[in-house]
């Protein structure tokens, strides 16, 4: 998930518990709402820790943080990164096939009602308790920042991959995604903003359940030549990283000199 999966234990739950440093924090932070200062000064300066307020973890991010892009940018949606943001969602549980529905999941597996707006609602399971929503599971500070970044309006799915490129933007990782290939380190990359991804070692970022790379990494090759196949033309498909210009949020790409859309 996006900040990582909030999981705070429920009364009860095993102290073994999936560690998670914005759980911890935010613990604190009910217990004593004075000691707040840090938290306040990562949402004024966000491309320190990019959207994982990661309060009581790592010292230093594990790769260098981009600077933020200018506020309402627009990301291309190409093939290559359309591959990317379906293999997210595969590794978070909410793919649902492809369908828009896993756009509108809350933690838990139940559905928001509105996408208004993040619905910044806890749910609860067993054991744990979450904010996250969304096909990227966002949390409500990592959507905050994201959103405020963009000038995003409201929860749709078309901004939500804005914010979801964004995240993978500020982790070094979108030019590795222009690439068209799934590796370890663009994983690895990933790992700290979503806690399904492995990292180098294999395993999540954070002590939570992870997603085999072998597993993503086939998904993600599957993926990439469906979306392939849907474009007519060969030049497209040899030429992932951007040069074609694709109408936000869509599967659409024209070049300069064929302004047309090709599908």
């Amino acid at each position: 998930m996006a900040l990582g999966l909030l999981t705070l234990a429920a009364p009860g739950a095993a102290a073994a518990a999936p560690r998670d440093s914005l759980a911890a924090g935010l613990g604190s932070l009910a217990l004593a709402p004075a000691a707040d200062s840090g938290l306040g000064a990562q949402l004024e300066q966000p491309a320190q820790r990019l959207a994982m307020l990661d309060l009581d973890g790592p010292a230093l991010a594990p790769f260098p943080i981009a600077s933020p892009p200018p506020v309402r940018a627009s990301y291309p949606i190409t093939p290559a990164r359309r591959a990317l943001l379906n293999t997210i969602r595969f590794s978070e549980g909410t793919w649902a096939g492809g369908q828009e529905i896993g756009y509108r999941i809350l933690f838990g597996g139940s559905l928001m009602r509105s996408m208004e707006r993040h619905p910044n609602l806890v749910m609860r399971t067993a054991r744990y308790a979450s904010a996250a929503a969304g096909a990227y599971q966002f949390m409500p500070f990592t959507w905050s920042m994201a959103s405020r970044l963009l000038g995003l309006q409201t929860f749709s799915p078309e901004e939500q991959d804005q914010a979801a490129l964004l995240l993978i933007q500020r982790r070094g990782a979108l030019s590795l995604a222009d690439a068209g290939r799934f590796t370890p380190s663009l994983a690895a990359r990933l790992a700290p903003e979503w806690a399904s991804f492995p990292t180098l070692g294999g395993s999540s970022y954070y002590g939570q359940p992870v997603r085999r790379f072998s597993e993503l990494k086939r998904f993600y090759e599957e993926n990439l030549a469906q979306l392939l196949a849907e474009i007519p033309g060969e030049g497209l498909r040899d030429d992932l990283a951007g040069s074609p210009a694709c109408l936000r949020g869509q599967l659409v790409c024209q070049s300069a000199e064929n302004p047309k859309p090709s599908l």
